[in-house]
């Protein structure tokens, strides 16, 4: 009977000196040009002493055009191979073994990371709010993703790792393929089960034929999507049979996608056996430990306590025990584990405690789960600076830096590009910003009766051509009229519109009421912009996201003149 402690051989010849692993954490720390930045290397020092059986990578892209978030190191060819080794030994020094995850984002392509528009296997958007409808890819395109896959491996191997997983969970790209919510195609590429499993195993394929013999292939696979119609336990049960014969050497399960991030223990429903179990996916990995025949299983999902993690690898159920988020906040904790210091690991549960209706609406649901990723992707900034890691830190102060990182860093010129016109720059990042968060955040408060700001339509009259324009905006009324906060000050055509002539109409439960308005650049718009928030667990936020977004408000009060 194994236990935590005891190595476990894997079929490549490679041998994991315990049963914890480190799993994918997608760090963010890549430099402008997508090559591994130094914070990487410090980072990966520190997890390299912490006890760990086997370290795996955040989420490694294939493709400069197509990146999960900003930050993602990109592997197209060598020419970041220097660094790629500094970052592949700096883990190594440790003792312990490291692997490179690949990945491709498909749908879920970060708008505010690339340039082009997402692609995946068909032009179905995912049920994320602010990501856009992708464009469906053509047979050429996805034999090439495959070779991609196959060059990024080999890459991997030249730099020093010891192998590569496949990301094949989350809702990600090869998951998408997986499933039949995301997968429409009626090619050899889907239609069945089978052929939507195709991408995945060719992409194996290519991976194992482009590596020596001793370099591990492990695959991330989803136990289930979690989403009705979508990719099912039986369906993921017949694709780790078909692994099986593909000479793999782990196969790790998770589950969920950001549409429902079961992976993060926000599943929709819990089973009592799994809170006892802790691990979310345990009970699946049971069914099949015999069709995974002699590949070794990881889960990854929930495991906090030793006694747990060590009853799991007793009973035969998985092979290794995937730690996540507790490595962000206790870099060590397989050290501590092993060792006895720790007995339970205690990671803060971030969330902005919504309630009530707030607390079950989709699209504050994915909001908070994208919270808790930036809250812990900041823990490892930390601990890339040299830093310890902040247990403490606030998620509304994690909310400002998800705006920053996602909004003008991603926008920010890059080394050797031609200086770019910084009024441009920032008015992107705000239009940006108001299409992929802010709007997409009230239209799910509207639709759930919150309507302490009211979004509407007001009428100006255009300065050049004297004609009505209309634009959405966002009203407080009170009796007399209302307040708008013009986002971005005089540099709107609307705010400067009113400024050459205060009439105005505004749009109120379906009629269109007249009114004067009257730009104020004397009031507080901070405090005003706190007046409009939802819910006053959400007025930090909104007060703080004009600094966040760089934009320059004013706010505007309207008098009916109708009354």
């Amino acid at each position: 009977m194994a236990g935590l402690h005891d190595p476990l051989p894997l079929p490549c010849g490679q041998v994991l000196p315990n049963r914890t692993m480190k799993s994918a954490l997608s760090e963010g720390l890549g430099t402008a040009a997508h090559a591994p930045d130094d914070r990487l290397a410090t980072l990966f020092r520190r997890w390299g002493t912490g006890g760990y059986g086997l370290i795996v990578t955040g989420n490694v892209m294939i493709d400069r055009e197509q990146l999960g978030e900003p930050g993602n190191v990109v592997i197209e060819d060598d020419r970041d191979l220097a660094a790629l080794t500094r970052w592949a030994k700096a883990a190594e020094d440790g003792g312990s073994p490291v692997w490179m995850q690949l990945n491709h984002p498909g749908r879920q392509a970060n708008p505010l990371a690339g340039r082009q528009r997402p692609v995946a296997p068909s032009a179905i958007a995912a049920g994320v709010p602010g990501l856009p409808a992708p464009r469906a890819l053509t047979a050429s395109e996805i034999t090439g993703l495959i070779d991609r896959f196959a060059t990024a491996a080999r890459i991997a191997e030249a730099a020093g790792f010891d192998g590569v997983q496949i990301h094949g969970a989350h809702g990600y790209l090869v998951s998408q393929f997986l499933s039949p919510l995301a997968n429409r195609r009626t090619d050899e590429w889907g239609g069945d089960p089978q052929r939507r499993s195709r991408f995945l195993i060719e992409v194996v394929r290519a991976v194992r034929a482009a590596v020596r013999p001793g370099f591990a292939v492990a695959v991330k696979l989803n136990s289930a999507d979690f989403q009705r119609g979508g990719f099912t336990e039986d369906e993921s049960r017949a694709v780790i049979e078909r692994l099986a014969a593909e000479s793999l050497d782990l196969i790790e399960i998770s589950g969920g996608s950001y549409e429902s991030p079961a992976m993060m223990g926000r599943a929709r429903d819990r089973a009592s056996s799994t809170l006892a179990r802790e691990a979310y996916f345990l009970e699946y990995a049971e069914t099949v430990r015999r069709v995974a025949s002699t590949v070794p299983l990881a889960v990854t999902g929930g495991f906090r306590s030793r006694t747990a993690m060590s009853a799991a690898v007793e009973s035969g159920a998985t092979d290794v025990v995937g730690l996540g988020r507790p490595t962000t906040v206790q870099p060590g904790a397989a050290r501590d584990l092993l060792d006895g210091a720790t007995k339970v690991l205690r990671p803060p549960s971030i969330s902005l405690g919504l309630r009530g209706k707030l607390a079950t609406n989709a699209t504050l649901r994915a909001l908070d789960g994208a919270l808790d990723l930036q809250w812990h992707t900041d823990q490892l900034h930390r601990l890339g600076a040299g830093l310890d890691p902040d247990p403490a830190r606030s998620p509304w102060f994690t909310a400002v830096t998800m705006l920053r990182r996602n909004g003008f860093d991603a926008f920010r010129a890059r080394r050797g590009s031609a200086r770019p016109d910084r009024k441009a720059t920032k008015f992107r990042i705000e239009r940006a910003a108001n299409r992929y968060l802010v709007n997409p955040l009230f239209t799910g408060l509207d639709r759930i009766g919150i309507r302490s700001t009211f979004a509407t339509e007001l009428e100006t009259t255009g300065r050049k051509s004297g004609r009505p324009r209309r634009v959405p905006v966002a009203v407080l009324l009170d009796d007399e009229g209302g307040w708008i906060i013009c986002q971005h000050g005089m540099r709107s055509g609307w705010g400067n519109n009113v400024a050459a002539d205060p009439r105005v109409r505004v749009r109120q439960d379906g009629r269109w009421r007249t009114a004067t308005a009257q730009l104020r650049p004397d009031d507080d718009v901070v405090a005003r912009a706190r007046a409009f928030a939802p819910h006053p667990l959400l007025a930090p936020l909104t007060a703080v996201g004009f600094a966040a977004l760089q934009t320059d408000p004013v706010s505007v009060r309207i008098t009916f003149t109708d009354r």
